[in-house]
């Protein structure tokens, strides 16, 4: 079994595999080579009157690839609102800074364990990659210039995708903080070879726009479908990024897949779309639930909306004109990306030699469960 950090995966894996597989994986939901379960999290009070725990899980795994892969993160939430309104989930592990999230793969050939995997920089770029399947299927050919919505992880991703689909030339980069607008625009400049320019306010980022991308934590929408032009796609990170204008602007909406479970109305402990989650098992008083944002209207979380499978299997059309405005929702089949992702960096990471080995033994027993 190997232990595989954020280093190695960064050195193993391209943008162009992580959108690659995932295209394949999901592909496999048409005719069930494909499977995955929704993300789910559960809240425990901390002991604090201002903050929550929240652990995260989401599992998927494809015949084809031979894995199941569950994606694992142990959180101390917060949702702090600043002098601006920039209200956003803000979350770490131990202290500030520091954060836990694992992925464990094992084969569904045998049952073996395969590998640990630090999740920080794997889930960026299987984020990210999402997003740029959105950009494959949807957007125009001719897409040359982006405008992106936040300047973190996320948004680099985001960007490198995008590059990777289409001929980008131009990107106008918008975030609350100047100087974090400033130095992603002087980085992915000189990591893409194109012109990236900050600018000082949303819309402005948005104008002009062949693909527009909200990279956020906002848990208030950051863009309005009054901005939208004809002929552009649109991408997402949270549920909360879109006014509701953006669903009018629309002429074709896609979201990449389930994104929450059906859950009996009233269970009083079993919530849907409390703060980012999209099913929240919540513990504490009445009052200590009350730090959770309350559930909200969320772009996209409208099952009724074809998927990426849809999509690609033509039981739903894309694109119709130049024209069209289109709405890639990229969210939903999380357990499957990381399958598909993981599995291309263990493998990877296992012809190169690298990774840190740990005896298999250890995770095996001869006590049957």
């Amino acid at each position: 079994m190997l232990f595989i950090d954020n280093e190695t995966v960064q050195s193993v894996l391209t943008i162009a595999d992580a959108i690659d597989s995932q295209d394949v994986a999901f592909r496999g939901l048409a005719d069930g080579g494909s499977i995955h379960r929704p993300r789910i999290d559960m809240y425990v009070p901390t002991g604090r009157e201002h903050d929550y725990y929240r652990w995260g899980t989401m599992e998927g795994a494809s015949r084809d690839l031979g894995v199941f892969a569950i994606r694992m993160k142990s959180d101390v939430i917060e949702w702090p609102e600043d002098e601006n309104g920039n209200w956003t989930e803000e979350k770490y592990c131990v202290e500030p800074g520091t954060y836990c999230g694992l992925v464990m793969l094992f084969s569904t050939r045998n049952g073996e364990p395969l590998a640990m995997i630090n999740d920080g920089f794997l889930q960026h770029m299987r984020v990210g990659a999402g997003a740029g399947l959105g950009v494959r299927y949807l957007a125009r050919e001719d897409s040359r210039v982006v405008g992106i919505l936040g300047s973190g992880g996320m948004a680099r991703t985001y960007l490198q995708a995008f590059c990777n689909e289409r001929r980008i030339e131009r990107v106008h980069v918008y975030s609350p903080n100047k100087q974090h607008r400033e130095s992603y625009a002087a980085e992915m400049s000189d990591l893409l070879d194109i012109d990236v320019t900050p600018v000082d306010d949303p819309e402005s980022a948005v104008r002009g726009a062949d693909i527009v991308a909200t990279c956020t934590d906002s848990m208030r929408p950051v863009l309005k479908g009054a901005w939208l032009e004809p002929g552009m796609h649109v991408t997402n990170l949270g549920g909360y990024e879109f006014d509701a204008d953006v669903a009018k602007r629309a002429d074709v909406t896609v979201r990449q897949g389930v994104s929450g479970l059906s859950i009996a109305p009233g269970t009083e402990r079993v919530e849907y779309g409390r703060g980012h989650s999209p099913v929240a098992y919540v513990a504490g008083t009445e009052e200590e639930m009350k730090r959770i944002p309350p559930a909200a209207e969320r772009f996209g979380m409208n099952q009724n909306h074809p998927t990426f499978t849809d999509l690609v299997s033509g039981a739903s059309p894309g694109r119709n004109t130049p024209d069209d405005i289109t709405v890639y929702i990229n969210s939903g089949n999380q357990g499957l990306q990381f399958a598909a992702v993981g599995s291309v960096v263990y493998n990877k990471a296992k012809a190169a030699g690298m990774g840190r080995e740990l005896p298999t033994e250890w995770f095996l027993q001869d006590i049957r469960d």
